[in-house]
Order: structure tokens, then sequence, then C-alpha cells
């Protein structure tokens, strides 16, 4: 890489951070009057805006929370044009500023959203996969934390799957096999609740 496009891929990374730093869902939920950090899990994501807000709110939360990750990601593949190795550690740098937002003290989500959108600009049909399974899993669990997980396990298998046939590029498959791993540890506690049979299960739509 040119000395132009280090320098342009170090502006986008640092620009990523501050993006997905942006925590959608606490705001969304603050604008109804409730602080995420108070109630149910605790955790500034999505789902918890589920639990204290309802599901419209929590549609825009996700989506936003989406957005963050694949507009940094566009802009890095799309308009600077770098390669995917670069384009990859700017979704990255998005969905650490989400997990660790600068403007939360450093305590925000468990990536799932943002990742999803970093996924979505680069390998879409991954997306819609882990989409359709999420429903599916959180359908017969009602346990958001549980469907999450199984959506990751579905990507990776494909994601993996893909890349040993020649159709998805190393920089894509390393992002999938950390993101899944990044995911689960993120889930660790939830992955005890799970095993313990307490994890909180969601009431019907």
């Amino acid at each position: 890489m040119s000395a132009t496009k280090l320098w342009l891929t170090a502006a986008l990374i640092g620009l990523a951070y501050l993006i997905g730093s942006v925590p959608f869902s606490f705001l969304v939920a603050r604008a109804r009057g409730v602080d995420l950090r108070k109630v149910g899990s605790g955790n500034v994501g999505s789902a918890n805006v589920w639990r204290a807000c309802g599901f419209v709110p929590f549609l825009i939360a996700v989506t936003l929370d989406m957005l963050k990750g694949m507009l940094s990601t566009l802009a890095a593949a799309r308009w600077a044009m770098l390669p995917p190795g670069a384009v990859m550690l700017v979704g990255t740098a998005a969905i650490l500023g989400h997990t660790f937002p600068i403007f939360l003290s450093f305590k925000g989500g468990k990536a799932v959203a943002t990742s999803s959108g970093v996924l979505l600009a680069v390998y879409p049909l991954l997306v819609v996969l882990g989409a359709i399974t999420w429903v599916a899993a959180f359908l017969l669990t009602r346990m958001s934390s549980a469907a999450s997980l199984t959506a990751v396990v579905v990507e990776l298998i494909m994601g993996t799957t893909l890349f040993m046939i020649g159709r998805l590029p190393l920089p894509f498959a390393l992002f999938i096999w950390c993101m899944a791993a990044f995911i689960i540890y993120l889930h660790r506690e939830n992955i005890q609740r799970l095993r313990a049979g307490t994890e909180n299960r969601f009431g019907k739509l």
C-alpha cells in the first residue's frame, strides 16, 4: 500500500472507532426516559432496548447499530477503495468503538449488530443466513443471547465453507473467525446462565 493509502486507512480507522462509539441503543432508550445501565441486563445494546422500551425502539436501535459498521466499511471499500485487509480493519474499529465506546466509559454492547453491519457491507448473504437463524432460534428459545450465539455459529460455519471453496477472500474469513470468537467471549456470562438454565427469556411480542 502507498503512503497515502496508509494514512487514509489510519484516518478511517480512527473515524470508524468514533462512529462506533456513538451509543445509539443507549440514546434511543434515553429518549424514552430509560437509562439502559439501570434496567434489565444493564447492557447498553439493542436487546436491552427491547426489554426496557419495546420492539419498535429495538428495531430503531439495532438498525442504527448496524449502520455504524456497514457505513464505515463501505466508506473504506467503495470511497477510499482500500484493499480487503484494510477494509476489515476499518470495520473492526467500528465494532471496537461499539463495544468499548469512548462516550460511555468504554462499556458498550456485545458487538452483534455492528458486526452484522460490517459483514453486510462485504458479504450480505451471510447476514441473511444469520438473520434467518437468529429469528428461528429466538422463536424457539425466546432468548436473544441464544439466538445471537446460534447465528454466529452458522455464519462461522458458512464463512469457513465459502473460504475453503474459494468464494471468500482470506481477510473476510479472518474477520468472521475473529468476530465469532469475540462475540462468544462477550457472551461468556450469558453462556454460563444458559448452561445453568437461568438466562432471561422474552415474553410474547
